[in-house]
Protein backbone atom coordinates (compact mmCIF):
# COMPACT_ATOMS: atom_id res chain seq x y z
CA UNK A 1 0.00 0.00 0.00
CA UNK A 2 1.15 3.40 -0.81
CA UNK A 3 2.35 5.79 1.70
CA UNK A 4 1.60 9.10 0.83
CA UNK A 5 -2.13 10.39 0.42
CA UNK A 6 -3.94 11.25 -3.42
CA UNK A 7 -4.80 14.90 -4.36
CA UNK A 8 -8.14 16.12 -4.45
CA UNK A 9 -9.00 18.59 -6.74
CA UNK A 10 -12.35 20.54 -6.59
CA UNK A 11 -13.72 23.09 -9.30
CA UNK A 12 -16.89 25.62 -9.77
CA UNK A 13 -18.17 23.17 -12.38
CA UNK A 14 -17.47 21.09 -14.97
CA UNK A 15 -16.56 23.38 -17.51
CA UNK A 16 -13.73 24.42 -15.10
CA UNK A 17 -12.87 20.67 -13.88
CA UNK A 18 -12.25 20.42 -18.09
CA UNK A 19 -9.91 23.10 -18.31
CA UNK A 20 -7.35 21.66 -15.66
CA UNK A 21 -8.04 18.14 -16.84
CA UNK A 22 -6.40 19.02 -20.66
CA UNK A 23 -3.26 20.18 -18.66
CA UNK A 24 -2.68 17.22 -16.55
CA UNK A 25 -3.66 14.56 -19.54
CA UNK A 26 -1.22 16.28 -21.31
CA UNK A 27 1.53 16.72 -18.98
CA UNK A 28 1.32 12.98 -18.69
CA UNK A 29 1.37 12.32 -22.50
CA UNK A 30 4.32 14.62 -22.56
CA UNK A 31 6.38 12.72 -19.97
CA UNK A 32 4.75 9.16 -21.57
CA UNK A 33 6.24 10.19 -25.08
CA UNK A 34 9.56 11.30 -23.65
CA UNK A 35 10.18 7.69 -21.93
CA UNK A 36 8.99 5.57 -25.00
CA UNK A 37 7.29 7.56 -27.93
CA UNK A 38 3.79 6.27 -27.04
CA UNK A 39 1.10 7.02 -24.61
CA UNK A 40 -1.14 4.18 -23.09
CA UNK A 41 -4.25 5.19 -21.86
CA UNK A 42 -6.98 3.48 -20.30
CA UNK A 43 -10.64 5.12 -20.59
CA UNK A 44 -13.35 3.93 -18.46
CA UNK A 45 -16.91 4.33 -19.23
CA UNK A 46 -19.87 6.74 -17.43
CA UNK A 47 -19.71 10.28 -17.67
CA UNK A 48 -15.93 11.01 -18.22
CA UNK A 49 -15.99 10.86 -22.04
CA UNK A 50 -17.97 13.52 -22.25
CA UNK A 51 -16.13 15.57 -20.04
CA UNK A 52 -12.89 13.94 -21.82
CA UNK A 53 -14.02 15.65 -25.26
CA UNK A 54 -14.34 18.45 -23.50
CA UNK A 55 -11.15 18.87 -22.05
CA UNK A 56 -8.98 17.84 -25.26
CA UNK A 57 -11.08 18.92 -28.38
CA UNK A 58 -11.42 22.79 -26.41
CA UNK A 59 -9.38 25.41 -28.88
CA UNK A 60 -5.55 25.27 -28.24
CA UNK A 61 -2.94 27.80 -28.62
CA UNK A 62 -0.99 25.94 -30.96
CA UNK A 63 1.88 24.83 -28.55
CA UNK A 64 3.32 21.42 -28.66
CA UNK A 65 2.68 22.04 -24.53
CA UNK A 66 -1.00 22.26 -25.34
CA UNK A 67 -1.72 20.10 -28.30
CA UNK A 68 -2.95 16.49 -27.74
CA UNK A 69 -0.48 14.07 -30.06
CA UNK A 70 -3.51 11.46 -31.25
CA UNK A 71 -1.61 9.59 -33.55
CA UNK A 72 0.75 8.42 -30.76
CA UNK A 73 -1.98 7.32 -28.45
CA UNK A 74 -2.79 3.74 -27.70
CA UNK A 75 -6.67 3.94 -25.77
CA UNK A 76 -7.83 1.08 -24.20
CA UNK A 77 -10.75 0.27 -22.05
CA UNK A 78 -9.86 -0.10 -18.28
CA UNK A 79 -13.61 -1.84 -18.18
CA UNK A 80 -16.00 -2.92 -20.83
CA UNK A 81 -19.17 -4.77 -21.02
CA UNK A 82 -19.73 -7.72 -22.63
CA UNK A 83 -21.86 -6.77 -25.54
CA UNK A 84 -20.74 -5.68 -29.57
CA UNK A 85 -19.20 -2.69 -30.58
CA UNK A 86 -22.40 -0.94 -31.72
CA UNK A 87 -24.65 -1.62 -28.62
CA UNK A 88 -26.07 1.27 -26.42
CA UNK A 89 -24.33 -0.20 -23.78
CA UNK A 90 -20.74 -0.19 -25.11
CA UNK A 91 -18.04 2.10 -23.53
CA UNK A 92 -16.23 1.82 -26.85
CA UNK A 93 -19.41 2.87 -28.85
CA UNK A 94 -19.86 6.13 -26.19
CA UNK A 95 -15.98 6.43 -26.53
CA UNK A 96 -16.04 6.71 -30.00
CA UNK A 97 -19.38 9.02 -30.28
CA UNK A 98 -17.83 11.74 -27.39
CA UNK A 99 -14.35 11.80 -28.96
CA UNK A 100 -13.02 9.62 -31.52
CA UNK A 101 -15.36 10.73 -34.09
CA UNK A 102 -14.65 14.29 -33.13
CA UNK A 103 -11.21 14.31 -33.27
CA UNK A 104 -9.80 16.90 -35.89
CA UNK A 105 -7.72 15.50 -38.97
CA UNK A 106 -4.71 17.76 -38.35
CA UNK A 107 -4.47 16.16 -34.37
CA UNK A 108 -3.79 12.60 -35.18
CA UNK A 109 -6.30 9.35 -35.03
CA UNK A 110 -5.42 7.32 -31.99
CA UNK A 111 -4.99 3.38 -31.98
CA UNK A 112 -7.81 1.89 -29.92
CA UNK A 113 -7.79 -1.57 -28.62
CA UNK A 114 -11.73 -2.22 -28.54
CA UNK A 115 -12.79 -5.96 -27.29
CA UNK A 116 -13.00 -8.85 -29.56
CA UNK A 117 -16.82 -8.85 -30.65
CA UNK A 118 -16.17 -12.97 -31.41
CA UNK A 119 -16.18 -13.95 -27.48
CA UNK A 120 -19.45 -11.58 -26.73
CA UNK A 121 -21.13 -13.55 -30.03
CA UNK A 122 -20.16 -16.51 -28.16
CA UNK A 123 -21.07 -15.45 -24.35
CA UNK A 124 -18.02 -16.26 -23.56
CA UNK A 125 -16.62 -14.08 -20.25
CA UNK A 126 -13.34 -15.66 -19.89
CA UNK A 127 -12.64 -16.08 -23.27
CA UNK A 128 -13.39 -12.40 -23.72
CA UNK A 129 -11.39 -11.27 -21.21
CA UNK A 130 -8.70 -13.94 -21.77
CA UNK A 131 -8.59 -12.25 -25.07
CA UNK A 132 -8.52 -8.80 -23.66
CA UNK A 133 -5.27 -9.82 -21.60
CA UNK A 134 -3.56 -11.29 -24.66
CA UNK A 135 -4.03 -7.36 -26.86
CA UNK A 136 -2.16 -5.59 -23.40
CA UNK A 137 0.52 -8.43 -23.51
CA UNK A 138 1.05 -7.92 -26.80
CA UNK A 139 1.15 -3.85 -26.13
CA UNK A 140 3.22 -4.13 -22.57
CA UNK A 141 5.78 -6.51 -23.67
CA UNK A 142 5.59 -10.64 -23.17
CA UNK A 143 3.95 -11.27 -19.72
CA UNK A 144 6.48 -13.68 -19.24
CA UNK A 145 8.96 -10.73 -18.45
CA UNK A 146 6.76 -8.23 -17.15
CA UNK A 147 4.91 -8.86 -14.43
CA UNK A 148 2.16 -6.08 -14.90
CA UNK A 149 1.27 -3.29 -17.52
CA UNK A 150 2.07 0.10 -16.17
CA UNK A 151 -0.48 2.66 -18.05
CA UNK A 152 0.98 5.59 -18.31
CA UNK A 153 -2.62 7.06 -17.24
CA UNK A 154 -5.70 5.72 -16.49
CA UNK A 155 -8.57 7.62 -16.32
CA UNK A 156 -11.46 6.63 -14.19
CA UNK A 157 -15.25 7.24 -12.82
CA UNK A 158 -16.63 6.24 -9.59
CA UNK A 159 -19.82 5.53 -9.01
CA UNK A 160 -22.49 6.12 -6.37
CA UNK A 161 -21.78 2.86 -4.31
CA UNK A 162 -17.80 3.43 -4.53
CA UNK A 163 -17.37 0.96 -7.65
CA UNK A 164 -14.56 1.60 -10.60
CA UNK A 165 -13.85 0.16 -13.37
CA UNK A 166 -16.28 -3.08 -12.79
CA UNK A 167 -14.69 -3.66 -9.65
CA UNK A 168 -17.82 -3.77 -7.57
CA UNK A 169 -17.46 -3.30 -3.40
CA UNK A 170 -16.59 -6.78 -1.51
CA UNK A 171 -16.30 -9.01 -4.82
CA UNK A 172 -14.25 -11.76 -4.82
CA UNK A 173 -12.41 -9.94 -8.12
CA UNK A 174 -10.95 -6.98 -5.72
CA UNK A 175 -8.57 -9.56 -4.50
CA UNK A 176 -7.33 -11.19 -7.65
CA UNK A 177 -3.64 -10.68 -7.64
CA UNK A 178 -2.75 -12.35 -11.24
CA UNK A 179 -4.71 -11.66 -14.03
CA UNK A 180 -4.78 -8.11 -15.72
CA UNK A 181 -7.89 -8.84 -17.08
CA UNK A 182 -10.44 -10.44 -15.45
CA UNK A 183 -14.42 -11.41 -16.40
CA UNK A 184 -17.51 -10.42 -14.17
CA UNK A 185 -20.58 -12.59 -15.19
CA UNK A 186 -22.65 -11.18 -12.51
CA UNK A 187 -22.37 -7.54 -12.38
CA UNK A 188 -24.77 -5.64 -9.53
CA UNK A 189 -25.11 -3.03 -12.31
CA UNK A 190 -26.37 -4.09 -16.04
CA UNK A 191 -25.41 -5.42 -18.39
CA UNK A 192 -24.23 -8.63 -16.10
CA UNK A 193 -21.30 -9.58 -17.65
CA UNK A 194 -18.02 -7.52 -18.26
CA UNK A 195 -14.91 -7.63 -18.48
CA UNK A 196 -12.55 -5.33 -16.21
CA UNK A 197 -8.61 -4.52 -15.24
CA UNK A 198 -7.94 -5.44 -12.15
CA UNK A 199 -6.87 -3.78 -8.67
CA UNK A 200 -2.74 -4.51 -9.21
CA UNK A 201 -2.71 -2.87 -12.96
CA UNK A 202 -5.02 0.07 -11.77
CA UNK A 203 -2.88 0.99 -9.25
CA UNK A 204 0.52 0.32 -10.93
CA UNK A 205 -0.08 2.92 -13.70
CA UNK A 206 2.25 5.90 -13.87
CA UNK A 207 -0.82 8.36 -13.64
CA UNK A 208 -4.79 7.63 -12.37
CA UNK A 209 -7.56 10.30 -12.37
CA UNK A 210 -10.83 10.02 -10.91
CA UNK A 211 -13.57 12.32 -12.97
CA UNK A 212 -16.52 12.57 -9.80
CA UNK A 213 -18.65 15.20 -10.72
CA UNK A 214 -22.63 16.60 -9.00
CA UNK A 215 -23.86 16.52 -5.68
CA UNK A 216 -25.34 13.14 -6.12
CA UNK A 217 -21.57 11.81 -5.47
CA UNK A 218 -20.93 13.71 -1.96
CA UNK A 219 -22.10 11.15 0.28
CA UNK A 220 -19.75 8.11 -1.36
CA UNK A 221 -16.89 10.77 -1.63
CA UNK A 222 -17.09 11.52 1.96
CA UNK A 223 -17.14 8.08 2.76
CA UNK A 224 -14.13 7.14 0.68
CA UNK A 225 -12.18 10.12 2.13
CA UNK A 226 -12.95 10.44 5.20
CA UNK A 227 -14.51 7.41 6.76
CA UNK A 228 -12.68 4.62 8.01
CA UNK A 229 -16.00 1.99 6.72
CA UNK A 230 -15.44 3.20 3.43
CA UNK A 231 -11.73 2.01 2.93
CA UNK A 232 -12.53 -1.31 1.96
CA UNK A 233 -14.61 0.50 -1.33
CA UNK A 234 -13.01 -0.46 -4.75
CA UNK A 235 -12.25 3.57 -5.59
CA UNK A 236 -10.69 3.58 -1.58
CA UNK A 237 -8.51 1.12 -2.64
CA UNK A 238 -7.16 2.80 -5.32
CA UNK A 239 -6.07 5.49 -3.52
CA UNK A 240 -4.04 3.44 -0.74
CA UNK A 241 -2.75 1.27 -3.50
CA UNK A 242 -1.40 4.07 -5.75
CA UNK A 243 -1.23 7.24 -2.86
CA UNK A 244 -0.03 10.33 -4.54
CA UNK A 245 0.15 8.86 -8.16
CA UNK A 246 -3.92 9.45 -8.21
CA UNK A 247 -5.31 12.58 -8.80
CA UNK A 248 -9.11 13.33 -8.28
CA UNK A 249 -11.03 15.73 -10.28
CA UNK A 250 -14.20 17.51 -8.85
CA UNK A 251 -16.78 20.00 -8.38
CA UNK A 252 -17.97 21.25 -5.32
CA UNK A 253 -21.00 19.68 -4.83
CA UNK A 254 -19.21 16.49 -5.02
CA UNK A 255 -17.13 17.03 -2.39
CA UNK A 256 -19.46 19.45 -0.46
CA UNK A 257 -18.57 18.13 3.90
CA UNK A 258 -15.67 16.40 2.76
CA UNK A 259 -12.73 17.30 5.29
CA UNK A 260 -9.88 15.52 3.29
CA UNK A 261 -7.87 18.35 2.05
CA UNK A 262 -8.79 20.04 -1.08
CA UNK A 263 -5.66 21.39 -3.42
CA UNK A 264 -6.12 24.98 -5.08
CA UNK A 265 -4.45 24.25 -8.19
CA UNK A 266 -2.75 21.58 -9.57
Amino acid sequence: MATSLPNLYSFPNTEALAKQLRPYVLRCQHAALARHNTFRVAVSGGSLPAVLAKALLADHNGSPEDTPQFSKWQIFFADERAVPLDDKDSNYLLLKDELLSKIPAELGAPTVHPIDEKHVHDDDTQALADAYQEDLMRSFAAKESVKLPIFDLILLGCGPDGHTCSLFPGHELLREKDAWVAPETNSPKPPPKRITLTLPVVTSASHIAFVATGGGKKEILKAIFDNEEGRSLPSALVNHGAGDKVSWFTDHPAVEGIAFPRRGSL
